[in-house]
Protein backbone atom coordinates (compact mmCIF):
# COMPACT_ATOMS: atom_id res chain seq x y z
CA UNK A 1 0.00 0.00 0.00
CA UNK A 2 1.31 3.65 -1.12
CA UNK A 3 1.62 5.85 2.04
CA UNK A 4 -0.41 8.39 2.46
CA UNK A 5 1.08 11.13 0.86
CA UNK A 6 1.73 9.16 -1.86
CA UNK A 7 -1.69 8.22 -2.05
CA UNK A 8 -2.77 11.39 -1.40
CA UNK A 9 -0.86 12.64 -4.90
CA UNK A 10 -2.26 10.10 -6.86
CA UNK A 11 -5.85 11.30 -5.60
CA UNK A 12 -5.13 14.62 -6.49
CA UNK A 13 -4.22 13.73 -10.08
CA UNK A 14 -7.29 12.00 -10.74
CA UNK A 15 -9.31 14.75 -9.21
CA UNK A 16 -7.20 17.49 -11.42
CA UNK A 17 -8.39 15.06 -14.51
CA UNK A 18 -11.76 14.69 -14.17
CA UNK A 19 -13.89 14.88 -17.17
CA UNK A 20 -16.43 17.97 -16.37
CA UNK A 21 -18.37 17.97 -19.35
CA UNK A 22 -21.10 15.33 -20.09
CA UNK A 23 -20.76 15.16 -24.15
CA UNK A 24 -16.90 14.54 -23.70
CA UNK A 25 -17.42 11.04 -21.69
CA UNK A 26 -18.56 8.07 -22.81
CA UNK A 27 -22.18 6.74 -22.67
CA UNK A 28 -20.82 3.56 -20.16
CA UNK A 29 -19.02 6.08 -18.06
CA UNK A 30 -22.19 8.44 -17.73
CA UNK A 31 -24.10 5.49 -16.66
CA UNK A 32 -21.51 4.19 -14.37
CA UNK A 33 -21.11 8.00 -12.74
CA UNK A 34 -24.63 9.18 -12.73
CA UNK A 35 -25.52 9.63 -8.96
CA UNK A 36 -29.39 9.46 -8.28
CA UNK A 37 -30.66 11.92 -5.17
CA UNK A 38 -34.71 10.35 -5.10
CA UNK A 39 -36.53 11.01 -6.07
CA UNK A 40 -34.99 12.40 -9.15
CA UNK A 41 -34.48 9.34 -11.38
CA UNK A 42 -38.34 8.15 -10.51
CA UNK A 43 -39.30 11.62 -11.80
CA UNK A 44 -37.04 11.97 -14.87
CA UNK A 45 -37.84 8.22 -15.95
CA UNK A 46 -41.96 8.67 -16.50
CA UNK A 47 -43.83 7.84 -19.48
CA UNK A 48 -45.34 11.60 -19.31
CA UNK A 49 -44.02 14.70 -22.01
CA UNK A 50 -41.70 16.44 -19.42
CA UNK A 51 -39.78 19.83 -19.42
CA UNK A 52 -36.38 19.07 -17.12
CA UNK A 53 -34.95 22.35 -16.32
CA UNK A 54 -31.60 23.26 -14.97
CA UNK A 55 -29.15 25.59 -15.17
CA UNK A 56 -25.74 25.08 -16.83
CA UNK A 57 -23.57 22.37 -15.16
CA UNK A 58 -26.50 20.78 -12.93
CA UNK A 59 -26.78 17.64 -14.57
CA UNK A 60 -29.54 17.60 -17.66
CA UNK A 61 -27.31 16.00 -20.28
CA UNK A 62 -25.77 13.34 -18.14
CA UNK A 63 -29.33 12.80 -16.44
CA UNK A 64 -30.93 12.70 -20.28
CA UNK A 65 -27.83 10.04 -21.75
CA UNK A 66 -27.86 7.95 -18.26
CA UNK A 67 -31.93 8.07 -19.52
CA UNK A 68 -31.52 6.61 -22.76
CA UNK A 69 -29.00 4.44 -21.28
CA UNK A 70 -31.27 2.76 -18.89
CA UNK A 71 -34.36 2.49 -20.88
CA UNK A 72 -32.53 1.06 -24.56
CA UNK A 73 -33.77 -2.07 -24.88
CA UNK A 74 -35.55 -5.13 -26.91
CA UNK A 75 -38.92 -2.82 -26.34
CA UNK A 76 -37.86 0.46 -25.70
CA UNK A 77 -36.01 3.09 -28.31
CA UNK A 78 -33.91 6.24 -27.32
CA UNK A 79 -33.22 8.88 -29.49
CA UNK A 80 -30.83 11.39 -28.48
CA UNK A 81 -30.89 14.78 -29.93
CA UNK A 82 -28.55 17.53 -29.30
CA UNK A 83 -29.67 20.62 -30.57
CA UNK A 84 -26.46 22.45 -30.48
CA UNK A 85 -25.43 20.65 -33.07
CA UNK A 86 -28.82 20.46 -35.51
CA UNK A 87 -28.16 22.39 -38.97
CA UNK A 88 -24.93 23.79 -41.20
CA UNK A 89 -25.49 26.99 -40.20
CA UNK A 90 -26.94 27.49 -36.79
CA UNK A 91 -26.26 31.17 -37.33
CA UNK A 92 -29.33 31.59 -39.49
CA UNK A 93 -31.54 31.16 -36.71
CA UNK A 94 -30.73 34.22 -34.85
CA UNK A 95 -30.29 36.45 -38.12
CA UNK A 96 -32.78 39.00 -37.85
CA UNK A 97 -32.42 40.23 -41.17
CA UNK A 98 -34.42 37.37 -42.03
CA UNK A 99 -38.20 37.22 -41.89
CA UNK A 100 -39.02 35.19 -39.05
CA UNK A 101 -41.26 32.57 -41.05
CA UNK A 102 -37.92 32.04 -42.99
CA UNK A 103 -35.88 31.03 -40.00
CA UNK A 104 -38.57 29.44 -38.36
CA UNK A 105 -39.39 27.20 -41.23
CA UNK A 106 -34.83 26.47 -41.50
CA UNK A 107 -34.96 24.93 -38.06
CA UNK A 108 -37.90 22.82 -38.32
CA UNK A 109 -36.52 21.72 -41.18
CA UNK A 110 -32.81 21.15 -40.24
CA UNK A 111 -34.45 19.90 -36.79
CA UNK A 112 -36.79 17.08 -38.44
CA UNK A 113 -33.67 15.97 -40.64
CA UNK A 114 -31.77 15.48 -37.32
CA UNK A 115 -34.32 13.56 -35.62
CA UNK A 116 -34.90 11.62 -39.26
CA UNK A 117 -30.95 11.23 -39.21
CA UNK A 118 -31.24 9.42 -35.62
CA UNK A 119 -34.64 7.49 -36.28
CA UNK A 120 -32.91 6.04 -39.37
CA UNK A 121 -29.78 4.83 -37.39
CA UNK A 122 -32.53 3.16 -34.95
CA UNK A 123 -34.16 1.36 -37.33
CA UNK A 124 -30.31 -0.03 -39.19
CA UNK A 125 -29.62 -1.06 -35.54
CA UNK A 126 -33.04 -3.10 -35.26
CA UNK A 127 -32.78 -4.73 -38.94
CA UNK A 128 -31.83 -8.00 -37.20
CA UNK A 129 -34.95 -8.68 -35.25
CA UNK A 130 -37.81 -7.22 -37.71
CA UNK A 131 -39.17 -10.05 -39.93
CA UNK A 132 -40.18 -8.09 -42.87
CA UNK A 133 -36.47 -5.37 -44.07
CA UNK A 134 -38.02 -4.29 -46.55
CA UNK A 135 -41.32 -2.69 -44.45
CA UNK A 136 -38.35 -0.85 -42.91
CA UNK A 137 -36.89 1.09 -45.52
CA UNK A 138 -40.59 1.22 -46.69
CA UNK A 139 -41.65 3.29 -43.45
CA UNK A 140 -38.22 5.21 -43.61
CA UNK A 141 -38.89 6.23 -47.18
CA UNK A 142 -42.12 7.87 -46.09
CA UNK A 143 -40.77 9.44 -43.20
CA UNK A 144 -38.42 10.69 -45.73
CA UNK A 145 -41.04 11.71 -48.16
CA UNK A 146 -43.20 13.05 -45.47
CA UNK A 147 -40.50 16.10 -43.96
CA UNK A 148 -39.46 16.66 -47.54
CA UNK A 149 -42.47 18.29 -49.02
CA UNK A 150 -42.40 21.61 -50.71
CA UNK A 151 -44.47 23.96 -51.96
CA UNK A 152 -43.49 25.79 -55.20
CA UNK A 153 -44.39 29.74 -56.09
CA UNK A 154 -42.87 32.76 -57.54
CA UNK A 155 -40.17 32.52 -60.66
CA UNK A 156 -37.08 31.18 -59.81
CA UNK A 157 -35.83 27.96 -61.40
CA UNK A 158 -35.40 24.83 -59.21
CA UNK A 159 -33.57 21.52 -59.79
CA UNK A 160 -33.09 18.58 -57.69
CA UNK A 161 -32.41 14.60 -57.77
CA UNK A 162 -33.54 12.16 -55.45
CA UNK A 163 -31.89 8.11 -55.56
CA UNK A 164 -32.88 5.54 -53.46
CA UNK A 165 -31.42 2.60 -53.37
CA UNK A 166 -31.66 -0.31 -50.43
CA UNK A 167 -29.51 -3.48 -50.65
CA UNK A 168 -28.88 -6.49 -48.39
CA UNK A 169 -27.30 -9.41 -49.11
CA UNK A 170 -26.39 -12.70 -47.18
CA UNK A 171 -23.63 -11.62 -45.24
CA UNK A 172 -25.68 -9.33 -43.73
CA UNK A 173 -25.33 -5.60 -45.10
CA UNK A 174 -27.36 -3.31 -45.18
CA UNK A 175 -26.93 0.40 -46.89
CA UNK A 176 -29.34 3.08 -47.05
CA UNK A 177 -28.73 5.96 -49.43
CA UNK A 178 -31.29 8.72 -49.16
CA UNK A 179 -30.45 11.63 -51.29
CA UNK A 180 -32.79 15.44 -51.41
CA UNK A 181 -32.21 18.77 -51.88
CA UNK A 182 -33.76 19.26 -48.42
CA UNK A 183 -32.31 16.59 -46.20
CA UNK A 184 -28.89 16.25 -47.88
CA UNK A 185 -27.04 12.62 -47.93
CA UNK A 186 -28.00 10.73 -45.52
CA UNK A 187 -26.18 6.88 -45.22
CA UNK A 188 -25.81 3.55 -42.77
CA UNK A 189 -24.84 0.32 -42.62
CA UNK A 190 -25.95 -2.52 -40.44
CA UNK A 191 -26.20 -6.05 -40.14
CA UNK A 192 -29.22 -7.86 -41.60
CA UNK A 193 -30.33 -11.63 -42.42
CA UNK A 194 -31.33 -11.67 -45.81
CA UNK A 195 -31.09 -10.06 -49.71
CA UNK A 196 -33.74 -7.69 -50.78
CA UNK A 197 -32.35 -4.67 -53.30
CA UNK A 198 -34.22 -1.75 -55.32
CA UNK A 199 -33.28 1.28 -56.74
CA UNK A 200 -35.02 4.19 -58.16
CA UNK A 201 -33.85 7.67 -59.74
CA UNK A 202 -35.77 10.82 -60.38
CA UNK A 203 -35.64 14.24 -61.21
CA UNK A 204 -37.82 17.65 -60.75
CA UNK A 205 -38.16 20.85 -62.64
CA UNK A 206 -40.01 23.72 -61.43
CA UNK A 207 -40.32 26.62 -61.28
CA UNK A 208 -40.80 29.14 -58.48
CA UNK A 209 -39.52 29.70 -55.05
CA UNK A 210 -39.16 27.02 -52.34
CA UNK A 211 -41.28 27.15 -49.49
CA UNK A 212 -41.44 24.72 -46.84
CA UNK A 213 -44.92 23.78 -46.47
CA UNK A 214 -45.27 20.54 -44.04
CA UNK A 215 -48.05 17.86 -43.21
CA UNK A 216 -47.89 17.66 -39.51
CA UNK A 217 -50.46 14.67 -39.65
CA UNK A 218 -48.46 12.82 -42.62
CA UNK A 219 -45.05 13.33 -40.16
CA UNK A 220 -46.92 12.11 -37.46
CA UNK A 221 -48.45 9.10 -39.27
CA UNK A 222 -44.95 7.93 -41.01
CA UNK A 223 -43.01 8.07 -37.37
CA UNK A 224 -46.03 5.83 -35.75
CA UNK A 225 -46.12 3.49 -38.58
CA UNK A 226 -42.33 3.38 -38.18
CA UNK A 227 -42.05 2.40 -34.71
CA UNK A 228 -44.68 -0.03 -35.19
CA UNK A 229 -42.46 -1.56 -37.88
CA UNK A 230 -39.33 -1.95 -35.61
CA UNK A 231 -41.54 -3.25 -32.72
CA UNK A 232 -41.35 -0.88 -30.43
CA UNK A 233 -43.48 -0.61 -26.93
CA UNK A 234 -42.33 3.44 -26.74
CA UNK A 235 -39.35 5.49 -28.37
CA UNK A 236 -38.15 7.99 -26.04
CA UNK A 237 -37.65 10.95 -27.74
CA UNK A 238 -34.53 13.12 -25.69
CA UNK A 239 -34.22 16.91 -26.46
CA UNK A 240 -31.00 18.62 -25.12
CA UNK A 241 -30.08 22.18 -25.28
CA UNK A 242 -33.56 23.65 -26.14
CA UNK A 243 -32.06 27.25 -24.85
CA UNK A 244 -29.41 27.56 -27.62
CA UNK A 245 -32.48 27.71 -29.91
CA UNK A 246 -33.26 31.98 -30.29
CA UNK A 247 -36.05 32.36 -27.91
CA UNK A 248 -38.64 33.63 -30.75
CA UNK A 249 -38.03 30.67 -32.71
CA UNK A 250 -39.33 28.24 -30.01
CA UNK A 251 -42.42 28.27 -29.64
CA UNK A 252 -42.46 27.58 -33.31
CA UNK A 253 -40.24 24.30 -33.08
CA UNK A 254 -42.41 23.30 -29.29
CA UNK A 255 -45.66 23.29 -32.15
CA UNK A 256 -43.76 21.10 -34.24
CA UNK A 257 -43.57 18.84 -31.63
CA UNK A 258 -47.16 19.44 -30.21
CA UNK A 259 -48.42 18.15 -33.51
CA UNK A 260 -46.29 15.82 -35.10
CA UNK A 261 -45.37 14.11 -31.90
CA UNK A 262 -46.85 14.25 -28.58
CA UNK A 263 -50.01 12.77 -30.37
CA UNK A 264 -48.68 9.47 -30.63
CA UNK A 265 -49.07 7.49 -27.43
CA UNK A 266 -45.85 5.70 -28.35
CA UNK A 267 -43.83 8.69 -27.73
CA UNK A 268 -42.34 10.33 -24.98
CA UNK A 269 -40.90 13.45 -25.28
CA UNK A 270 -38.50 14.80 -22.60
CA UNK A 271 -36.73 18.56 -23.49
CA UNK A 272 -33.84 19.83 -21.32
CA UNK A 273 -33.89 23.43 -20.91
CA UNK A 274 -32.98 26.30 -18.94
CA UNK A 275 -36.02 27.80 -17.25
CA UNK A 276 -35.20 31.48 -17.50
CA UNK A 277 -34.06 31.08 -21.57
CA UNK A 278 -37.08 29.25 -22.62
CA UNK A 279 -40.68 30.23 -24.18
CA UNK A 280 -42.36 27.37 -24.96
CA UNK A 281 -45.39 29.14 -26.12
CA UNK A 282 -47.07 32.53 -28.05
CA UNK A 283 -50.64 32.80 -26.56
CA UNK A 284 -53.85 34.30 -28.34
CA UNK A 285 -56.11 36.20 -26.53
CA UNK A 286 -59.02 33.59 -26.88
CA UNK A 287 -57.24 31.18 -25.91
CA UNK A 288 -55.58 29.76 -28.83
CA UNK A 289 -51.62 29.29 -28.70
CA UNK A 290 -48.56 28.36 -31.15
CA UNK A 291 -46.32 26.08 -28.99
CA UNK A 292 -46.86 23.63 -26.07
CA UNK A 293 -49.00 25.00 -22.85
CA UNK A 294 -47.00 23.61 -20.14
CA UNK A 295 -49.05 21.71 -17.36
CA UNK A 296 -51.16 20.46 -19.96
CA UNK A 297 -49.46 19.39 -23.08
CA UNK A 298 -45.90 18.64 -21.16
CA UNK A 299 -45.47 18.71 -17.17
CA UNK A 300 -42.68 21.18 -16.09
CA UNK A 301 -42.39 18.99 -12.86
CA UNK A 302 -38.39 18.79 -12.60
CA UNK A 303 -35.96 21.40 -11.71
CA UNK A 304 -32.26 20.32 -11.05
CA UNK A 305 -31.29 23.76 -9.57
CA UNK A 306 -33.42 22.76 -6.46
CA UNK A 307 -32.21 19.39 -5.65
CA UNK A 308 -28.49 19.72 -3.99
CA UNK A 309 -28.15 23.21 -2.70
CA UNK A 310 -26.65 22.48 0.62
CA UNK A 311 -29.13 25.42 2.94
CA UNK A 312 -31.78 23.45 1.90
CA UNK A 313 -31.11 19.91 3.13
CA UNK A 314 -27.63 19.77 4.64
CA UNK A 315 -27.74 15.83 4.89
CA UNK A 316 -28.79 14.44 1.25
CA UNK A 317 -26.24 17.80 -0.31
CA UNK A 318 -23.36 16.26 1.43
CA UNK A 319 -24.02 12.32 0.09
CA UNK A 320 -25.56 13.44 -3.03
CA UNK A 321 -21.46 15.15 -3.81
CA UNK A 322 -19.71 12.29 -1.89
CA UNK A 323 -20.99 9.90 -3.98
CA UNK A 324 -20.50 12.43 -7.17
CA UNK A 325 -16.80 12.39 -5.79
CA UNK A 326 -16.59 8.62 -5.46
CA UNK A 327 -18.05 7.74 -8.61
CA UNK A 328 -16.08 9.76 -10.93
CA UNK A 329 -12.60 8.82 -9.14
CA UNK A 330 -13.11 5.20 -9.21
CA UNK A 331 -13.18 5.52 -13.28
CA UNK A 332 -10.67 8.39 -13.37
CA UNK A 333 -7.32 7.00 -14.55
CA UNK A 334 -4.41 6.55 -11.76
CA UNK A 335 -7.41 5.46 -9.36
CA UNK A 336 -5.99 3.70 -5.88
CA UNK A 337 -8.01 -0.05 -5.59
CA UNK A 338 -7.43 0.82 -1.51
CA UNK A 339 -10.04 3.50 -1.88
CA UNK A 340 -13.02 1.76 -2.19
CA UNK A 341 -15.60 3.46 -0.82
CA UNK A 342 -17.08 6.91 -0.72
CA UNK A 343 -16.53 7.91 2.76
CA UNK A 344 -12.93 6.28 2.22
CA UNK A 345 -12.34 9.06 -0.07
CA UNK A 346 -13.55 12.06 1.37
CA UNK A 347 -11.35 10.71 4.84
CA UNK A 348 -8.61 10.74 2.72
CA UNK A 349 -9.05 13.87 0.74
CA UNK A 350 -10.56 16.20 3.81
CA UNK A 351 -8.83 16.85 7.14
CA UNK A 352 -12.58 16.67 8.46
CA UNK A 353 -16.18 16.39 7.88
CA UNK A 354 -16.87 19.93 8.14
CA UNK A 355 -14.09 20.92 5.66
CA UNK A 356 -16.17 18.40 3.31
CA UNK A 357 -19.23 20.24 4.33
CA UNK A 358 -17.63 23.93 3.75
CA UNK A 359 -16.60 22.34 -0.20
CA UNK A 360 -20.44 20.99 -0.29
CA UNK A 361 -21.64 24.06 0.74
CA UNK A 362 -19.46 26.34 -1.82
CA UNK A 363 -20.62 24.21 -5.08
CA UNK A 364 -24.04 25.63 -4.46
CA UNK A 365 -25.96 22.29 -5.87
CA UNK A 366 -24.20 22.46 -9.22
CA UNK A 367 -22.27 18.97 -10.53
CA UNK A 368 -20.00 20.63 -12.40
CA UNK A 369 -19.30 23.13 -10.29
CA UNK A 370 -18.49 20.52 -7.52
CA UNK A 371 -15.90 18.45 -10.01
CA UNK A 372 -14.33 22.24 -10.98
CA UNK A 373 -13.63 23.02 -7.07
CA UNK A 374 -12.36 19.59 -6.68
CA UNK A 375 -9.28 20.42 -9.73
CA UNK A 376 -8.97 23.61 -8.23
CA UNK A 377 -8.70 22.41 -4.32
CA UNK A 378 -6.24 19.35 -5.41
CA UNK A 379 -4.18 21.71 -7.16
CA UNK A 380 -3.57 24.46 -4.65
CA UNK A 381 -4.04 22.04 -1.41
CA UNK A 382 -1.34 19.34 -4.09
CA UNK A 383 -0.14 16.41 -1.75
CA UNK A 384 -2.07 17.34 1.86
CA UNK A 385 -5.35 17.18 2.88
CA UNK A 386 -7.87 19.39 1.98
CA UNK A 387 -9.02 22.12 5.24
CA UNK A 388 -11.97 24.95 5.49
CA UNK A 389 -9.23 27.70 4.77
CA UNK A 390 -8.20 25.59 1.60
CA UNK A 391 -11.66 25.08 0.50
CA UNK A 392 -12.60 29.24 0.57
CA UNK A 393 -9.32 29.87 -1.15
CA UNK A 394 -9.69 27.65 -4.28
CA UNK A 395 -13.47 28.97 -4.14
CA UNK A 396 -12.69 32.58 -4.44
CA UNK A 397 -10.44 31.49 -7.27
CA UNK A 398 -12.73 29.33 -9.02
CA UNK A 399 -14.82 32.63 -8.81
CA UNK A 400 -12.75 34.60 -10.18
CA UNK A 401 -11.39 32.84 -13.16
CA UNK A 402 -14.45 31.46 -14.42
CA UNK A 403 -18.28 33.02 -12.69
CA UNK A 404 -16.32 36.82 -12.41
CA UNK A 405 -15.66 36.75 -16.10
CA UNK A 406 -19.22 36.49 -16.94
CA UNK A 407 -19.52 40.33 -16.03
CA UNK A 408 -16.09 41.46 -16.35
CA UNK A 409 -17.73 42.69 -19.95
CA UNK A 410 -21.08 43.36 -18.97
CA UNK A 411 -21.48 46.96 -16.93
CA UNK A 412 -25.22 46.43 -16.23
CA UNK A 413 -24.74 43.10 -14.38
CA UNK A 414 -21.61 44.05 -13.05
CA UNK A 415 -23.95 47.26 -11.30
CA UNK A 416 -26.53 44.83 -10.01
CA UNK A 417 -24.00 42.05 -8.64
CA UNK A 418 -21.87 45.13 -6.60
CA UNK A 419 -25.46 46.51 -5.90
CA UNK A 420 -26.34 43.30 -4.15
CA UNK A 421 -23.21 42.57 -2.50
CA UNK A 422 -23.15 46.36 -1.28
CA UNK A 423 -26.98 46.33 -0.15
CA UNK A 424 -27.27 42.77 0.94
CA UNK A 425 -23.87 41.66 2.76
CA UNK A 426 -22.38 44.92 3.19
CA UNK A 427 -25.52 47.03 4.91
CA UNK A 428 -27.56 43.79 5.98
CA UNK A 429 -24.69 41.82 6.68
CA UNK A 430 -26.32 38.98 5.32
CA UNK A 431 -25.68 36.60 2.40
CA UNK A 432 -29.35 35.95 0.91
CA UNK A 433 -32.45 38.15 -0.01
CA UNK A 434 -35.43 38.20 -0.87
CA UNK A 435 -36.76 39.29 -4.40
CA UNK A 436 -40.77 39.28 -5.01
CA UNK A 437 -42.09 35.93 -7.20
CA UNK A 438 -44.28 38.04 -9.70
CA UNK A 439 -41.63 40.70 -10.80
CA UNK A 440 -39.39 39.60 -13.70
CA UNK A 441 -36.17 41.20 -13.80
CA UNK A 442 -33.64 40.40 -16.78
CA UNK A 443 -30.75 41.31 -14.88
CA UNK A 444 -31.33 38.90 -11.92
CA UNK A 445 -32.46 36.35 -14.09
CA UNK A 446 -29.07 36.86 -15.86
CA UNK A 447 -27.07 37.12 -12.43
CA UNK A 448 -29.01 33.73 -11.87
CA UNK A 449 -28.21 31.92 -14.80
CA UNK A 450 -24.49 32.47 -14.61
CA UNK A 451 -24.52 30.80 -11.09
CA UNK A 452 -23.57 34.53 -8.95
CA UNK A 453 -26.78 33.86 -7.39
CA UNK A 454 -28.70 31.23 -6.23
CA UNK A 455 -32.46 30.13 -5.53
CA UNK A 456 -33.12 28.78 -2.11
CA UNK A 457 -37.27 28.76 -2.17
CA UNK A 458 -39.80 29.85 -4.30
CA UNK A 459 -42.73 31.54 -3.40
CA UNK A 460 -42.44 32.49 0.37
CA UNK A 461 -44.66 34.94 1.75
CA UNK A 462 -44.37 37.44 4.55
CA UNK A 463 -46.31 37.90 7.32
CA UNK A 464 -47.09 40.92 7.25
CA UNK A 465 -47.46 41.26 3.69
CA UNK A 466 -50.78 39.25 2.93
CA UNK A 467 -50.35 37.73 -0.64
CA UNK A 468 -47.29 38.93 -1.15
CA UNK A 469 -44.79 36.33 -2.81
CA UNK A 470 -41.45 36.31 -2.96
CA UNK A 471 -38.41 34.32 -4.19
CA UNK A 472 -35.28 33.69 -1.94
CA UNK A 473 -31.86 34.00 -3.37
CA UNK A 474 -28.46 33.80 -2.16
CA UNK A 475 -25.04 35.31 -3.44
CA UNK A 476 -23.06 32.84 -4.57
CA UNK A 477 -19.88 31.14 -2.10
CA UNK A 478 -17.50 32.85 -3.60
CA UNK A 479 -18.20 35.85 -4.44
CA UNK A 480 -18.80 37.07 -0.31
CA UNK A 481 -16.30 34.73 0.94
CA UNK A 482 -13.41 37.55 0.25
CA UNK A 483 -15.34 39.11 3.13
CA UNK A 484 -15.22 36.40 5.92
CA UNK A 485 -12.37 38.17 7.76
CA UNK A 486 -13.67 41.80 7.65
CA UNK A 487 -16.44 43.94 9.18
CA UNK A 488 -18.36 43.44 6.38
CA UNK A 489 -18.68 39.78 6.88
CA UNK A 490 -22.21 38.52 6.99
CA UNK A 491 -23.11 37.12 10.11
CA UNK A 492 -25.84 34.85 8.60
CA UNK A 493 -28.07 34.18 5.71
CA UNK A 494 -30.95 36.82 6.90
CA UNK A 495 -31.62 39.48 9.74
CA UNK A 496 -35.14 38.84 11.13
CA UNK A 497 -37.51 41.73 12.02
CA UNK A 498 -35.45 43.01 16.02
CA UNK A 499 -31.74 42.47 14.23
CA UNK A 500 -31.56 38.86 15.38
CA UNK A 501 -29.09 37.00 13.54
CA UNK A 502 -30.93 33.79 12.10
CA UNK A 503 -30.26 30.66 9.52
CA UNK A 504 -32.55 30.00 6.98
CA UNK A 505 -35.56 28.40 8.43
CA UNK A 506 -36.40 24.76 7.13
CA UNK A 507 -40.27 24.87 6.67
CA UNK A 508 -40.32 28.39 7.34
CA UNK A 509 -39.46 31.96 5.86
CA UNK A 510 -41.89 34.39 7.55
CA UNK A 511 -39.93 35.38 9.96
CA UNK A 512 -37.54 36.81 7.76
CA UNK A 513 -37.81 40.95 6.96
CA UNK A 514 -34.86 42.95 6.71
CA UNK A 515 -33.64 41.10 3.41
CA UNK A 516 -35.91 42.43 1.38
CA UNK A 517 -34.52 43.60 -2.38
CA UNK A 518 -37.50 44.76 -4.42
CA UNK A 519 -36.68 45.52 -8.51
CA UNK A 520 -37.19 49.48 -8.26
CA UNK A 521 -33.70 48.99 -5.74
CA UNK A 522 -32.38 48.51 -8.97
CA UNK A 523 -33.35 51.57 -10.95
CA UNK A 524 -29.86 52.68 -12.20
CA UNK A 525 -28.55 49.32 -11.76
CA UNK A 526 -29.71 48.74 -15.60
Amino acid sequence: MADEATLLKSVHKALINFDKRAERASDTILAATFVDSEPLYDLLSTRNNQVIYGRRGTGKTHALKYLAEQVHNQKNGAVYVDLRSVGSNGSIYADESKPLAERASTLILDVLSALFDELQTAAIERIDEVPDAQQVTTRIDDLRSAISAVRIVGNVDISSKASDTTTKDAQGELKLDLVSALTGGLGATGKVARTVAAASDSERRESGVERIHLDFGNISGSVRALIQVLGFERLWLLIDEWSEIPIALQPYLADLFRRTLLPIPEVTVKIASIEHRSDFAILGDRGEYVGIELGADMAADLNLDHYMVFDNNQDKATEFFKNLLFKHYVHAEGAAPEIDSADALIAILFTQITAFQEFVRAVEGVPRDALNLAAVVSTSAYGKRVSVSDVRSAARDWYQQDKAAVIRNNPELNRVLNLVIDEVIGNRRARAFLFPSNSREILIEKLFDARLIHLLKRNISAQDEPGVRYDVYKVDYGCYVELITTTKAPMSLFFANDDEVVEVPKDDYRSIRRAILRPEDLVGAS
